[in-house]
């Protein structure tokens, strides 16, 4: 009987199960003590694992690697652009304070009634009942619509967003370079934007002790990207000339360069956990401390994932064990 569920757990990652029954994700931290069910939870083994296997996906890998566009991918770009499409249609408004400005809220509320549709066009009909569980996912990866803020655990929802994509088999396995290379820039691309536009707060910043104020996904994978490299070494992240020459390449490279561009003054004063990182001497080293480092910044901490939802892609239940 064992091996038989364990034939039927392989094969359902093939093809999802279609008596899946789709459920509205829901918050479950409630309290910091409810912080070991996440930590046990089927939803932090998969979503720890997507991050993972991304993470092997690009390694020594530059962005213009050549690499498969499959028709989902092709489709999440169009979604991405219609976002970005919607923030010139919503120019900020005058106002006096400096941070979040409120057309911010006119754009969100675009995106809060579209969503469902917009996840639509990427998932195949056959799977419709899916929509309106992924759509949570994508509504609560743009930032917060009533603080005006972005911050890592936005970014760990359009994560999520995309391994629920996995799950339902809409992206699969030979998408993986793509759904960081593609999709994962666009989204980047966009979500800069948003934060220039509306001069976004940075959501639960630790100021110069993080890592950084907005992201913190890009670069991991961009370390990984890094690997191996013949002659960029992480010191040499620090050095402007080194940056300006490489950063369409690299993930890693072109936060470095966003980040010189919103922030005056030295780099070691503004940005001091990178200009530490940029002492390690090879770019393995700095991927397997920034994902410890994402463990326990992100992922450990409660008032970054008191905010995440768990449903049925992603449930709060207990890891299932295989045997």
């Amino acid at each position: 009987r064992q091996s038989k569920e364990r034939q039927e757990a392989n094969s359902s990652e093939d093809a999802p199960p279609t008596t899946q029954n789709f459920i509205i994700p829901k918050k479950e931290i409630h309290t910091v003590p409810d912080m070991g069910k996440w930590k046990r939870s089927q939803a932090y083994a998969d979503y720890i694992g997507f991050i993972l296997t991304l993470n092997e996906g690009v390694k020594g890998k530059k962005l213009s690697f050549e690499y498969k566009v499959s028709e989902a991918i092709e489709k999440l770009v169009a979604l991405l652009n219609t976002l970005d499409r919607w923030i010139d249609e919503t120019p900020p408004v005058d106002q006096p304070s400096r941070f979040g400005n409120k057309a911010y809220r006119t754009w969100y509320a675009k995106l809060d009634q579209e969503a469902e549709n917009l996840v639509a066009t990427v998932v195949p009909t056959n799977l419709a009942a899916a929509v309106p569980e992924v759509a949570v996912y994508l509504k609560e990866s743009v930032g917060n619509s009533t603080r005006i803020d972005y911050g890592t655990g936005h970014e760990a929802a359009f994560a999520a967003f995309l391994c629920c994509l996995c799950k339902i088999g809409v992206l699969r396995v030979d998408d993986q370079i793509a759904i960081v290379f593609k999709v994962f820039n666009r989204y980047l691309e966009v979500m800069r934007k948003l934060q220039k536009t509306y001069r976004m707060e940075p959501a639960g910043s630790q100021g110069v002790w993080g890592l950084d104020d907005f992201q913190f996904l890009p670069f991991i994978w961009g370390s990984s990207q890094l690997i191996d490299h013949p002659y960029l070494e992480p010191r040499h992240f620090v050095d402007e000339k080194a940056v300006n020459e490489n950063h369409k390449d690299y993930m890693f490279l072109e936060c470095i360069l966003f980040i010189t561009e919103m922030k005056t003054g030295p780099f070691a004063e503004h940005s001091n956990q990178l200009w530490n990182i940029s002492a390690v001497p090879s770019w393995s080293k700095v991927n397997q401390g920034l994902i410890r480092m994402y463990k326990a910044e992100c992922l450990e901490k409660f008032p970054v994932i008191q905010h995440f939802k768990f449903g049925s892609l992603l449930p709060i239940h207990p890891v299932m064990s295989s045997c």
